[in-house]
């Protein structure tokens, strides 16, 4: 059973069916331009009160249920597509570890490269992968810079469906050989993640295929809203930050989501403050939260591979929920995030790619100039396992 009963336009308001194959809101779509962020982003609306009485009935019938049991069911009744769908791999459910040897005080650390393509993006691939099953289509196309697109190369291969890919020649080879492996057709493109979006799209003009491009279909932040809902099981509260390493920001928008969620449905009273930590080169949200004006990043340049981005799909959402959490960006340079990479590997025993030690970076850049609260509850997204990309590491030394 689904509680999910349609889409909302993040923009205008719009509603539309659940039964709708609908990308962005068609009203708003006419406006869009090449080369700026995407407008009208549809947002998956639910039947909160029946999600709350599910929740509080579950809890009575299973009162001492494990944490992985009360994970996996929270994250099925806030899921829009029925769970007999989706494919044979265990995504989520992956570990908080507490880490006091990072920063003298507790640190929480969501790590999602223990998914099975060594990713947090496997959450949107699983769920839009299921939407394909569920309404018999056999091939999915994807714009990337790696994670993604061989996250979607895994979860098509474990479902028998067809992956398309469209990714920048540049992207880190390991990524390049995990979309091989699992047979996906690679397409480089000689140019940026902008580039790859773009392809991609133009091939979904001409072939009877879903489109995964993250923030262009709507199960891209629900899948990776799933995140937020395993955190709020996990810490049995709400934290009072969250690092989240941001380059398109369908991440930051989904974890939002995570907890706007939780709040409609009555489980919270509060959100957690929101951080979008940003290599400087790819700062495109952080200087629209600061100006309120939306320009591309000037030069995308890092060694961040995961949020190097020119044009960010879920700039206008994303900088709507960083006002509504009362959160902020902030930027990083390479030497910041590599610092960080290797702290973490050496401290707490986590390997993880640059995009997501870009998140400890921000924290003590925050700490210092004074942002962060005493005693405050943090928790780090780190979202891809540091062999996603071993040059940096190479890069670093």
């Amino acid at each position: 059973m689904t509680y999910f009963t349609g889409y909302r336009c993040s923009n205008c308001g719009a509603e539309y069916s659940p039964e709708d194959l609908i990308y962005l809101c068609p009203v708003c779509a006419r406006d869009y331009k090449a080369g700026m962020p995407l407008p009208g982003i549809l947002e998956c609306v639910y039947d909160y009160e029946g999600i709350a009485r599910a929740w509080a009935e579950f809890n009575i019938a299973f009162p001492d249920a494990h944490e992985a049991k009360r994970m996996e069911e929270l994250c099925e009744i806030f899921c829009p597509v029925d769970k007999e769908y989706f494919p044979n791999l265990p995504v989520g459910k992956t570990p908080l570890v507490c880490s006091q040897s990072l920063a003298g005080e507790t640190l929480h650390l969501k790590f999602d490269g223990l998914n099975p393509s060594g990713s947090l993006k496997d959450r949107a691939s699983q769920l839009v992968v299921a939407e394909a099953k569920r309404l018999g289509m056999r091939e999915i196309v994807a714009a990337s810079t790696g994670n993604a697109a061989s996250s979607l190369a895994a979860i098509c291969a474990a479902a028998g469906l067809k992956a398309v890919i469209f990714a920048p020649a540049a992207a880190p080879e390991a990524k390049l050989v995990q979309i091989k492996v699992h047979g996906a057709k690679l397409n480089l493109v000689d140019g940026s993640y902008d580039d790859a979006f773009a392809a991609a799209l133009n091939y979904g003009k001409d072939h009877d295929c879903l489109n995964r491009n993250t923030a262009y279909h709507p199960f891209t932040i629900e899948g990776k809203k799933t995140a937020g809902l395993e955190l709020f099981v996990q810490m049995e509260s709400v934290p009072d930050y969250i690092f989240i390493p941001t380059g398109d920001g369908v991440i930051l928008c989904g974890m939002a989501k995570a907890f706007s969620d939780l709040q409609k449905t009555g489980l919270i009273d509060k959100v957690p403050v929101l951080v979008a930590a940003q290599a400087e080169s790819s700062d495109a949200i952080t200087s629209y939260w600061e100006s309120g004006v939306y320009g591309d990043a000037n030069q995308t340049r890092t060694i961040a591979d995961s949020i190097c981005v020119k044009t960010p799909s879920a700039a206008h959402l994303a900088l709507r929920v960083l006002q509504d959490s009362e959160g902020f960006g902030i930027r990083l340079t390479d030497e910041e995030i590599l610092s960080a990479q290797k702290m973490l590997a050496e401290r707490s025993g986590l390997f993880c790619e640059p995009s997501s030690a870009a998140t400890l970076a921000a924290y003590f850049n925050c700490r210092e100039q004074g942002k962060i609260k005493d005693k405050a509850s943090v928790v780090l997204m780190l979202t891809g396992h540091g062999l996603k990309d071993v040059q940096a590491v190479k890069f670093a030394d």
